[in-house]
């Protein structure tokens, strides 16, 4: 018996599959009790999926704002180039990746690698370039090659963490924010230049202008910077409100300890690399922030990447991470949509 746009059938693995009569997908979920993440696989006679994407925009940006996240898998997505077809076919304003937090290489034109981390630690989730004045609407990630141990991207629902935080807590980032503080130059980080993209001073403090930062050069090309941005975003379509801010991964307590230790021996908390504090420059307590990662951690999706797989989220509504791994790995990623602060 075939299986049709109108029959669902519940899978052990807690996913539910239907099968569009018309293109021939099949559409399941990771989780299936919250519906997170669309998952949806190529069928018999179905286009590659830049073809796909390009003819079903309208079906693609429902399925994001209900969702949150789509996984496209068995499209036979072979190449980078393969890759920034698929973006580009929903969203023809690619980015390039400006106002840096760490570090990636650029593999053609508004493609990067993702973030090149030591393959032994995780980065906490989190939304790209929430720290920012401006930030990509969507992100893609393609899996090119699949580490053999470990190496998941866990994502978030970020519609599930907000109700989870302590209202208390809740309420005193609203009031106050978030103001990261970086210090370029003391090599303990990334360079200023490579972080703007410019060795032009010029160019950095036009930048910085725009988009309010404060920033001050100091003694042996040193710079450092101080910005208070939102903790907390209404999504600009759904009207969601979500946890938006990286507070929990500048802050000092994502060191190891032994860093930290290391770090705090030599320098101020406002001296760091980078840190981050209340809006009013007050501190944040490791345990406030331990508080977010768990939830983060607890309420996380994760799936093992198949070759040829490709990730499409809402940056706005998802959050992203990257587990441990072992062995090679190599995971794509493109920004699309820059969506600038209101406020």
């Amino acid at each position: 018996m075939k299986t049709t746009s109108n029959t669902l059938r519940k899978l052990p693995s807690r996913k539910v599959t239907t099968v569009n009569a018309e293109e021939l997908i099949r559409l399941s979920y990771i989780d299936f009790e919250n519906r997170f993440p669309l998952v949806v696989e190529r069928g018999i006679s179905c286009p590659h999926l830049a073809g796909w994407i390009a003819g079903q925009r309208d079906f693609v940006k429902e399925q994001l704002r209900t969702h949150g996240a789509i996984l496209f898998r068995g499209f036979n997505v072979n190449s980078p180039e393969e890759f920034r077809d698929c973006a580009a076919a929903l969203s023809q304003e690619l980015l390039n990746y400006t106002e840096r937090a760490a570090p990636r290489q650029q593999i053609s034109s508004n493609i990067y690698t993702s973030t090149e981390f030591p393959a032994d630690q995780s980065i906490p989730l989190h939304h790209e370039m929430s720290y920012s004045h401006h930030w990509p609407l969507k992100i893609w990630f393609y899996c090119a090659q699949n580490s053999k141990i470990g190496g998941c991207t866990p994502i978030v629902d970020d519609r599930r963490v907000f109700p989870l935080i302590d209202e208390r807590l809740r309420d005193k980032f609203l009031e106050k924010k978030v103001m990261y503080v970086r210090n370029f130059g003391e090599g303990a980080d990334m360079s200023w230049m490579e972080v703007f993209q410019t060795d032009d001073r010029n160019v950095v403090e036009k930048y910085c202008q725009d988009t309010g930062i404060e920033f001050e050069w100091r003694s042996g090309n040193r710079l450092r910077t101080r910005q208070v941005r939102q903790a907390v975003l209404r999504h600009p379509e759904t009207k969601d409100l979500v946890w938006f801010n990286h507070a929990h991964l500048f802050h000092m307590s994502n060191l190891p300890p032994a860093v930290r230790a290391a770090l705090l021996s030599q320098f101020r908390d406002d001296e760091l690399p980078r840190n981050a504090f209340y809006g009013d420059g007050s501190r944040i307590t490791d345990e406030t922030l331990e508080e977010i990662r768990r939830i983060y951690n607890d309420t996380a999706v994760r799936f093992p990447w198949q070759n040829g797989d490709v990730l499409l989220a809402d940056n706005i509504l998802v959050s992203h991470g990257r587990e441990p791994y072992e062995g090679p790995r190599k995971i794509l990623v493109a920004m699309a949509e820059m969506f600038t602060n209101p406020e």
